[in-house]
């Protein structure tokens, strides 16, 4: 039996993850956001981590990149694979953990990451991973959700219904909090920049959102199959009243910050 903490808090993770599908439309504008700002460029090799559906590491190939894309949730491989296919690009995909990429050191001129590297359980050691991977020289960029905006309240207000994670869990907004970003990239980067994107969800209701929350958002939909009619009804009208705050006709705004950095 693996004396690691985390096992089976990745293994719910690689579950509840797979129905996010449906959400990808809505992402590939941010998609394309990042490659652009991430300044990718024809035959670099590129490496996506949490790729999800494959949008990150499409936009990027269809540049002329050399991409990998890997996730920890095969169903999501799967969608990516299809969509590679028919946008008939040649994409490397792999199943892995962003807390052990299975590639060798320097092994990118690129490593990207569009809200997926920070729902690894352990900050330092995805962050660390991710740096090995990359050339020196090379270009970190990612995605986050600020803690302070829709989606980074609406993971903290879940949280406070979940199970707790194991110790030495990160939170995932806090890669959305400036300062906590160059505190985790330190003295191994230079030249970080940021840049920010709303991201937006239209909707027919907020009773909706929690419709599609339940179906396709990992926690969201971990905590709608607890079977605690109750609780549950609770936590719906407070994601309503959070939710409410950001929805202006019928689009719910949701802001992200995007980062950038050179490996010394």
């Amino acid at each position: 039996m693996s004396n690691d903490p985390f096992e089976g808090f990745k293994a719910k993770q690689r579950e509840i993850w797979s129905f996010f599908a449906p959400l990808e439309g809505m992402t590939t504008v941010a998609a394309g956001h990042l490659v652009r700002f991430a300044a990718l460029r024809p035959e670099q090799r590129v490496l996506d981590v949490g790729c999800g559906t494959g949008v990150v590491a499409i936009s990027a190939a269809r540049l002329g990149a050399k991409v990998v894309g890997s996730d920890l949730t095969p169903a999501l491989l799967e969608r990516a694979k299809a969509h590679s296919k028919l946008a008939q690009l040649d994409i490397e995909w792999k199943e892995a953990d962003a807390e052990a990429l299975p590639f060798p050191d320097a092994s990118f001129d690129a490593v990207v990451s569009q809200f997926g590297h920070m729902f690894a359980p352990r900050a330092e050691v995805a962050i660390a991973e991710m740096l090995r991977v990359l050339k020196p020289g090379g270009t970190l960029a990612f995605s986050t959700w600020p803690p302070e905006h829709y989606v980074g309240r609406f993971f903290a207000l879940t949280s406070r219904y979940a199970p707790a994670p194991p110790p030495g869990f990160s939170p995932p907004p806090q890669w959305g909090d400036v300062n906590i970003v160059k505190q985790r990239l330190g003295e191994a980067v230079e030249d970080i920049r940021f840049d920010r994107g709303v991201m937006l969800f239209p909707l027919l209701s907020l009773r909706h959102l929690n419709q599609i929350m339940e179906e396709t958002v990992g926690p969201a939909r971990a905590l709608a199959q607890s079977g605690d009619a109750a609780t549950l009804e609770k936590y719906r009208a407070e994601v309503r009243e959070l939710a409410s705050q950001y929805y202006v006709d019928n689009v719910l705004q949701q802001s992200y910050l995007v980062t950038r950095a050179i490996k010394r």
